[in-house]
């Protein structure tokens, strides 16, 4: 018996008492200083983290730990304000929990954001980027062990991982309403501590645009259940050239991603506008 599975299910049973007859059509998960795009939808609904069977806590000030349940026109959303990373001294099938039990509430679409760092010196600070790939460069995988048949195969593909024609469409509405958006390659760091100048050049040298410590466990996981996923990262900091580096707090990157949030929230709509046309 996979305990792990077990408990998805606990959670699940709980959450599905608590939504009713209620079918959610897609979910987001938020990152750093990313939690607020919620106040632009119709919440119907609080379930805070600590109230849900096995769900981690959330101890990264900004991720509040709330799931919330949310309406746009015909869509029923859940948004998780807060996720789970390696550096809390989560591993990773924990930090996979989350989309495991969203995905047993019968969730198809997964929407990721996050704050990162950029190693391209054609971004600048509240950039948003599409992630079209990533590199997972963490010492935990989320598959490592035993696999789950019912989550998925042993060996998942990940040539596909993320949805290119939601991408597309972001990047339309993007350069339709005059917001700085870029596609991008996404590399994950286990954190917590910021990147060394020699990381940052070594990220650099590797392919990636952006250097974070998150969401690469969960889009494996997402990728595993069969799920369509789209990530976006909003650039907190610029860490390329090197030579113009200076240092970062956590205040200062909720002080950068904030400034991007109006941006978001319009491609957040748009990307369930899409959703809401089932392709």
């Amino acid at each position: 018996m996979n305990n792990q599975f077990e408990k998805v299910e606990a959670a699940r049973y709980y959450l599905s008492q608590r939504l009713g007859s209620l079918d959610i059509d897609a979910t987001i998960i938020t990152g750093t200083g990313l939690g607020e795009i919620w106040k632009d939808l119709k919440v119907t609904m609080e379930i805070p983290y600590g109230e849900i069977p096995h769900f981690p806590k959330s101890t990264v000030r900004s991720h509040s730990g709330i799931m919330y349940v949310c309406q746009v026109s015909d869509l029923h959303v859940i948004i998780c304000a807060g996720r789970f990373h390696y550096y809390e001294g989560y591993d990773a099938s924990e930090i996979a929990f989350q989309i495991r039990v969203l995905h047993a509430l019968g969730i198809k679409n997964a929407l990721f954001t996050n704050a990162s760092g950029s190693v391209n010196s054609d971004y600048q600070a509240s950039d948003i980027v599409g992630i079209r790939d990533h590199i997972n460069m963490q010492p935990d995988h989320t598959l490592r062990g035993f696999n789950e048949e019912r989550w998925g195969p042993r060996f998942p593909d990940m040539l596909r991982a993320y949805n290119m024609k939601h991408l597309a469409y972001l990047n339309d509405i993007a350069q339709a309403n005059n917001i700085r958006f870029h596609k991008g390659v996404y590399l994950a760091l286990q954190g917590p501590s910021l990147e060394t100048p020699a990381e940052y050049e070594m990220v650099h040298r590797m392919g990636a645009d952006l250097v974070g410590m998150s969401t690469v466990p969960e889009v494996i996981a997402a990728k595993h259940l069969g799920m369509s996923v789209t990530a976006i990262s909003v650039v907190s900091n610029v860490c390329y050239p090197i030579e113009t580096l200076t240092e970062t707090s956590l205040d200062d990157v909720i002080d950068v991603v904030g400034k991007a949030i109006p941006s978001l929230s319009v491609l957040v709509l748009a990307w369930l506008s899409k959703i809401s046309q089932k392709n």
